[in-house]
């Protein structure tokens, strides 16, 4: 029935050809492109369970690589749900099974349950889920002889009182999808004898410690026919191991794992048994990616195919760290190599720091650089200094003449009313002796490794000072420049409660390093704010003051952007035209910057005096006219526009006539005296700036009076995720819902909304016509 070389288990004497050798290769050659080189590495992979015609080939795949494998391992064919192979420590744990067998069949026959007890036989039990090609990364099953549904089993194990055990099971698909057989590897790992199944919770902590070596188990498949004999496949557990992606693993030979204290003695018998294609087992010292050593366990089985060729190396590793560690022969193995480890030791420690340093600047880069506000910065800061680096942290800003300007602090445990006394008493108290003052003259790091009573005494005079110092916990401190664009911002200063924190040399490397970072985003948060402000300035500067013009109300709102050092060209304007006509614009230059402020101011000056020329010119020629003489003078670079002409009847309570001309921008809204809102969508052009030949139309409205025109820039109308139109239809929405009465300067802010969204300047103008 058994065959424990071999780890075979059937009805008869043989394995099913259709499950027979997991890693027997295909004998095909290997193309040299990526598509087909993954099609031969899962071939070769379903080849080693599918197996040849042959019985040499079926014999020296699966069955001759994990048949002394110490856990138990089957194989399920997904298309039938069906066991089809077992190795030895299976058949031992199952018993007398003829195969193959269902899996539910072949669970309740060893007496697999739930923990709760309940057989297996479901679609959400591991096996099930496993025949289903769906992976299991573990779970706790329970075997229970007595209540196997194979009457001899049950029957010997009652008469026996064989207890009940704990196994993990975790498995994954073994075939690509796609492929013509579909097949699933399965692991049962025993996790307890059967003295403590009485409370399992108890031990839920020990049986996941302990499921880890039934996921450590990894297969490799090497192909000898290609060059350096490199690997065609590794499973995911070989990845998790070593730290190497399949990606990275495939096509080199697995001497990657080799190292600086691995044994060349080993490797060499390694290496003789590969070249005579025999069998090897052996017990490695091999490197993961990020450099940790591991022992790994190695099994290397040749595969022929059925006329007898090699076609592939099948490995099967495991990581064994733990159980080398506790091993007297390996004891005398690592004490040859203590110099080695020392040396490779020093060197890992020091890339340890090293790389523990450059995560820190990383992190510090990226966590200062978000923020454009200096209270937040300040407060990144703290949080990346405590407790990492200190147990709390003191910084101080100056302005340009020394002059100290604000601080902030932070303590790992508090501590808020101390670090604010802390503050107003050193502030107060800076002698020459005091290290904040020595840093601000000198601009030099100032290490105090022990703070003894008599530096205290120089450096912090008033006892007031020292109280809090000795409350807040003051033993090592560390003091370094804020210096950014050769202008010194402040100090930072690190500071540890006990000895047991004390600051050297190192430290000082590092905390100049995120200093300057520090001091880099705190510039850069001066410079955004100065920017933001001179421009802002400008741009106000640039509004018009509404004048008074008969029979007219008007309004007009300005909201700068706030997230960013940006104020872009947005403007309004209204003025009284010499023929008794009333002009009207709303522009915005593109940009978001200074310079598109100042080409606004210019584009501004050339609508109002081309306006002022125009007379009784159509309202496009207007701006075509400006077109004109932006593109010759340069002035901007683009520009949308509105431009209406607005001509009062004759007698008061008649309609106005309105000439509108659009060049690329929002239609503007006409609420009406009922409240009812319309667009004026009718007309439209071309931006200023991209073609002075093309011409503008215009179109004349009728305004009923007591009608109040709303023209607006994009950045009231745009949000992030919706397109323009929904901007627009919620303008028209918060426009018809205010009060009928309501007054031009109620209609702009009732246009903005309650919180606009500033990532883009809004300018908004609101004309009533009486």
């Amino acid at each position: 029935m058994v065959d424990q070389a071999g780890g075979r288990v059937s009805s008869g004497t043989e394995v099913p050809p259709e499950a027979a050798a997991a890693l027997a290769g295909t004998g095909a050659p290997v193309v040299d492109s990526e598509r087909s080189h993954q099609a031969s590495v899962v071939g070769a992979a379903e080849a080693a369970v599918s197996g040849t015609s042959s019985d040499t080939g079926a014999r020296a795949a699966l069955p001759g690589v994990l048949a002394d494998v110490p856990v138990a391992v089957l194989v399920i064919d997904q298309s039938d749900g069906a066991v089809v192979y077992a190795n030895s420590a299976a058949i031992e744990l199952a018993g007398n099974v003829r195969l193959p067998l269902p899996v539910d069949t072949w669970g309740a026959s060893v007496g697999l349950t739930d923990l709760g007890g309940a057989p297996l036989a479901s679609t959400g039990n591991p096996l099930s889920l496993l025949a289903q090609g769906r992976p299991v990364t573990g779970e706790a099953v329970r075997l229970t002889p007595q209540r196997s549904s194979d009457e001899m089993r049950a029957a010997s194990a009652t008469a026996t009182d064989t207890p009940a055990q704990l196994l993990w099971v975790t498995g994954f698909p073994l075939s690509r999808d796609g492929s013509e057989q579909r097949l699933s590897l399965v692991v049962f790992l025993q996790l307890d004898e059967g003295h403590h199944l009485a409370d399992p919770d108890t031990h839920l902590q020990a049986l996941r410690d302990r499921a880890v070596v039934a996921t450590d188990i990894a297969f490799t498949i090497t192909d000898p026919r290609q060059p350096d004999d490199p690997l065609v496949w590794v499973n995911p557990s070989f990845s998790r191991i070593t730290g190497y992606s399949y990606e990275e693993s495939v096509g080199r030979n697995c001497r990657f794992l080799q190292g600086s204290a691995t044994d060349l003695a080993r490797v060499a018998d390694l290496r003789t048994a590969l070249r005579a294609h025999e069998p090897v087992t052996t017990t490695l010292l091999n490197y993961r990616k990020d450099g940790t050593a591991f022992w790994n366990q190695l099994s290397i089985t040749p595969v022929f195919d059925g006329e007898g060729e090699l076609v592939s190396f099948v490995g099967v590793q495991t990581d064994v760290t733990e159980r080398v560690r506790v091993e007297d022969d390996r004891t005398a193995a690592f004490a040859a190599e203590q110099a080695a480890r020392h040396e490779a030791e020093v060197a890992r420690e020091a890339a340890e720091r090293a790389q523990s340093r450059l995560a820190l600047m990383a992190e510090a880069t990226s966590t200062l650089s978000a923020t454009l506000d200096l209270d937040d910065l300040l407060d990144r800061l703290s949080s990346l200094c405590v407790p990492l680096l200190a147990d709390w942290v003191f910084i101080t800003l100056v302005d340009e003449h020394g002059a100290v300007t604000g601080t902030s602090a932070a303590h790992r445990r508090g501590l808020t009313d101390a670090l604010r006394r802390f503050a107003a008493l050193r502030i107060a108290d800076l002698p020459e002796a005091a290290p904040i003052r020595r840093v601000l003259t000198s601009a030099e790091p100032v290490l105090v490794p022990e703070v003894t009573a008599e530096i205290l005494d120089r450096a912090a005079p008033d006892p007031a000072l020292r109280a809090v110092m000795a409350e807040l916990g003051t033993s090592s401190q560390l003091t370094v420049p804020l210096v950014a664009r050769r202008r010194t911002l402040g100090a930072l200063t690190l500071v540890a409660e006990t000895q047991e924190r004390r600051f050297g040399p190192d430290d000082v490397d590092l905390a100049r390093d995120l200093s300057r970072r520090a001091a880099m985003a705190m510039d850069n948060v001066r410079l955004y704010q100065q920017e933001h402000s001179v421009a802002e300035t400008l741009q106000r500067s640039l509004l018009p003051e509404l004048p008074e013009i008969p029979r007219i109300s008007a309004a007009g709102e300005y909201v700068s952007a706030s997230t960013a050092a940006e104020v872009g060209g947005d403007f309004y304007d209204l003025l009284q035209l010499p023929d008794g006509s009333v002009g009207i614009a709303i522009g915005d230059v593109v940009g978001h910057d200074v310079a598109a402020a100042a080409a606004m101011g210019h584009l501004r000056g050339l609508l109002r005096a081309c306006a002022w020329d125009a007379g009784e010119t159509d309202a496009g020629q207007v701006l075509d006219r400006v077109d004109t003489l932006v593109q010759g003078l340069h002035v901007a670079r683009m520009a949308t526009m509105v431009y209406a002409r607005a001509v009062p009847p004759a007698e008061p309570g008649r309609p106005w006539h309105l000439t509108l001309a659009n060049a690329g921008h929002p239609p503007l809204a006409l609420r009406r005296p009922d409240g009812s809102v319309e667009l004026l969508d009718g007309v439209t052009g071309l931006l200023i700036g991209v073609d002075d030949s093309v011409r503008r139309r215009s179109q004349t409205f009728e305004v009923p009076a007591g009608s109040t025109l709303v023209a607006y820039t994009d950045g009231l109308i745009e949000r992030p995720g919706a397109d323009m139109d929904t901007g627009i239809a919620l303008l028209v929405e918060r426009l018809a819902v205010a009060p009928v009465d309501a007054p031009p300067a109620e209609l702009c802010v009732a246009a903005v909304g309650p919180s606009p969204d500033r990532r883009d300047d809004i300018a908004v103008i609101a004309v009533r016509f009486d």
